[in-house]
């Protein structure tokens, strides 16, 4: 599905109903989880899940610091997208108290307290130093959010397949569900920017090709989001998903035509000696 303008992503994104509705949590059968083992070697892995979904809110704050945030239609999206994450780290959360590996009663605090100062410095240069491209960030903006969400979304797929949990696997594809709503929007949007100026297209790809990093990293150590990787990703079949929903994906964009550097840095944490990633 193609959109002309912000607008009719807009349009389109806010009409279609929410997954995550009572009706699905009520059906949600929790008293079930035990039922079936769970692979603590995954836990590590719906920990930095459930973590990144319930700090989104940080994410939402830099973008509404830029020029981007100030897009009507985007700020729309945005807030609307920081309303339904969380919820997403609510349920994994849930599922592993049902499955026996409660969280402390201030988890989500000590999330937010975790994130380390270089982090916040690191953002606020990176603030700063994009201030003089203005909207024409926007595209980048979008770009890194639309790889973000199909990595996400991607990485959910590997979760459930590998833990072979039925309840955990409901839960998830209604969440990928969600999050597949929001990487068409952002790569919707992208499209339409990168698809207007020829300088958009080479700083966007600029700095996606040597500054792209996975989801949640800076927020969380390299070690965790890269023990995540290895977790879901490693062996041909892991990097073949990853190429095939996200990079391949990404690479429809204009400007973007034989990325390859997504497929790259996960290359780089599964097979560190270097594999064909085309």
């Amino acid at each position: 599905m193609l959109f002309q303008s912000e607008r009719d992503a807009l349009d389109w994104f806010q009409s279609g109903e929410r997954v995550l509705t009572k009706s699905f949590l009520d059906s949600i059968e929790w008293h079930k989880v035990k039922d079936t083992p769970f692979d603590e070697r995954l836990l590590p892995v719906v920990q930095y899940m459930r973590d990144i979904e319930t700090m989104t809110e940080v994410y939402f704050e830099e973008l509404m610091a830029s020029a981007t945030g100030k897009d009507p239609v985007i700020r729309a999206f945005m807030e609307q997208w920081v309303s339904e994450e969380p919820l997403h780290g609510e349920l994994l959360n849930r599922f592993m108290e049902e499955a026996g590996y409660p969280s402390d009663a201030d988890w989500k605090q000590q999330g937010f307290d975790a994130i380390s100062w270089r982090y916040k410095v690191k953002n606020k240069l990176v603030q700063f130093m994009t201030l003089p491209f203005g909207k024409r960030f926007t595209s980048v903006h979008m770009t890194w959010g639309a790889i973000n969400e199909y990595s996400t979304l991607t990485g959910y797929r590997r979760l459930w397949e590998s833990a072979k949990h039925p309840v955990l696997e409901s839960i998830l594809r209604g969440i990928v569900r969600e999050e597949a709503r929001h990487a068409h929007f952002y790569w919707s949007v992208a499209r339409i920017h990168l698809a207007q100026r020829m300088g958009d297209r080479r700083l966007a790809r600029f700095i996606v090709d040597r500054f792209w990093s996975p989801v949640g990293q800076g927020i969380k150590p390299v070690t965790e989001t890269n023990l995540v990787i290895s977790t879901l990703f490693s062996g041909q079949d892991g990097l073949e998903a990853m190429r095939r929903f996200v990079n391949d994906r990404v690479a429809q964009l204009p400007g973007f035509e034989g990325l390859t550097s997504v497929t790259e840095r996960v290359a780089q944490v599964v097979q560190p000696k270097g594999v064909a990633t085309s």
